[in-house]
């Protein structure tokens, strides 16, 4: 009981209306401070940890002291919005005291062109740092989908007598054992996986670099890494807001790739299709994969006729409202059920399950299909 009470005590902030009766001491001093630096209602919430970059980052290491790493990130994060420390993070020994996440590296991102170059060598460290995390948690499972997604979508139902493969042709065709005959009439023969070929698929990444959009942005940057390290894909990554950037030759590097985003700004998705379009040349073998919020600043008419055309022409087209951890994203539901309307569902999805889904639009599965199969909601459903 007491244990609970001096939590409650921590999180209530001991104030005379409390109720708690608790008096903090030792450690529980210290991080009692550092909470109410940050949500004490009292103070001047711009004021709160004083106008110095010192302070500010012998804050952000008590933090780290006191508090796991989860509830450090959420504290800085709202210590970003509620402090105003944004700007102090353009700073080389601000971003040394920051644990390095997801969000911290989109709020680089959002500050980019005005961090001073004295502040860049160690804002790209704290960059790559977050995405070498990313790289080891998601490769893995990304190529490990996506190739053999690429082996299933290249088999042949028609091979040739030397192409059969024989054990995947018998599991398949059980049902038409005849007990007669004590032998198994094959309906479908199997072939073994061709060779594939070059370049099997295009996958084409068109990232809406809006400002609600940053966490989406950062995991993009890393699967485009992972996707064009297979030799089988032809993967472009296309960033736009009112003007359309192709990031193709920065693909490799995530970490230049990332600085070649311009994050905020006014979305004209249209001009995006538009652009992505005049890059497709074999439409039956390209995936494109919108993220986007779908709040359109540009012709909205004509961008929905633009992604039916790629569809019309074979493009497997897929809509993310979201690629992150986030939860469920604001997204502009009239325009996601236009979408819907054309058989392009939109929803968000996260980083675990990208690989996942990549495998399925590779191999031309339904896409709306998949998301139901794996409890995740279409804006179609929601709307």
């Amino acid at each position: 009981m007491t244990d609970r009470l001096r939590r409650w005590r921590m999180m209530l902030g001991g104030q005379d209306a409390d109720g708690t009766g608790v008096v903090v001491s030792g450690v529980d001093t210290r991080r009692d401070a550092t909470l109410e630096a940050l949500y004490d209602k009292e103070k001047d919430r711009r004021g709160g940890l004083g106008g110095s970059s010192p302070r500010v980052a012998r804050w952000l290491g008590d933090i780290r002291g006191y508090f796991p790493s989860s509830v450090v990130q959420v504290m800085q994060r709202d210590a970003m919005e509620r402090l105003g420390l944004r700007q102090l993070l353009l700073e080389p020994e601000m971003l040394e005291s920051v644990q390095p996440d997801v969000h911290l590296v989109g709020t680089l991102l959002s500050l980019n062109r005005a961090i001073p170059e004295r502040s860049r060598d160690t804002a790209r460290a704290v960059v790559r740092k977050v995405v070498e995390d990313l790289e080891k948690r998601l490769a893995q499972p990304t190529r490990q989908a996506v190739s053999g997604a690429l082996h299933r979508a290249n088999r042949t139902s028609r091979p040739r007598h030397g192409d059969i493969d024989w054990n995947r042709t018998i599991l398949a065709n059980l049902k038409h054992y005849q007990p007669e005959q004590r032998t198994v009439v094959p309906e479908r023969l199997v072939g073994f996986g061709r060779r594939l070929p070059s370049v099997s698929r295009q996958i084409v990444l068109c990232l809406d670099q809006s400002g609600s959009m940053a966490s989406s942005v950062v995991y993009a940057s890393v699967f485009g890494a992972v996707l064009a390290s297979i030799r089988s894909l032809r993967t472009r990554v296309v960033a736009f807001d009112t003007a359309v950037a192709d990031l193709t030759e920065s693909v490799a590097d995530p970490v230049e790739l990332l600085f070649g985003v311009q994050l905020g700004g006014g979305t004209d998705i249209n001009a995006a299709l538009a652009y992505c379009q005049t890059r497709i040349d074999a439409p039956r073998d390209t995936v494109l994969v919108l993220i986007s919020d779908l709040f359109e600043g540009g012709n909205e008419e004509e961008m929905l006729q633009r992604a039916q055309a790629l569809q019309a022409d074979g493009v497997q087209v897929v809509c993310l409202l979201a690629l992150s951890d986030d939860g469920a994203p604001a997204y502009d539901h009239d325009t996601a059920a236009a979408l819907a309307a054309l058989g392009i569902p939109a929803f968000a999805c996260t980083p675990e399950k990208f690989p996942d889904l990549m495998a399925a639009a590779i191999q031309r599965q339904d896409v709306a299909a998949w998301a139901a199969a794996n409890d995740i909601p279409t804006a179609a459903a929601e709307d």
